[in-house]
């Protein structure tokens, strides 16, 4: 099963914590999950001040420029991993070394049937 492990994070005070991961901590992790075959796919994020909210109400587009709401957390990146069960997907979450600073939310991916185009 397929799960998504949001990243969140202060991203003022991210990279200044005692506790906050470097990037070589971070790269190392990613590559053993790479390694154990359950990594599908990992990113960090921009800051949140390059980020676009796209709302439609009414049949009219409606841009905003920045996140769609102001949190102390932000979202700063993402794992998406294949894990037998929720537990798994738990325990690969507790080791991305971002988690000692921020928090990761775990989220089962639902599968959509959509037809390959073409």
């Amino acid at each position: 099963m397929k799960y998504l492990c949001l990243v969140y994070s202060d991203e003022r005070v991210l990279h200044d914590s005692p506790d906050s991961p470097r990037d070589e901590e971070c790269f190392a992790y990613a590559e053993t999950v790479q390694q154990s075959g359950r990594m599908l796919a990992a990113e960090a994020l921009q800051p949140v001040h390059t980020a676009t909210t796209v709302r439609m109400r009414g049949g009219q587009l409606a841009i905003t420029d920045g996140p769609f709401a102001e949190t102390k957390e932000q979202l700063a990146g993402f794992y998406l991993v294949e894990a037998r069960d929720l537990n798994e997907a738990i325990q690969i979450a507790g080791k991305i070394p971002a988690a000692r600073v921020g928090s990761v939310e775990v989220r089962p991916v639902r599968q959509l049937d959509v037809a390959p185009a073409g």
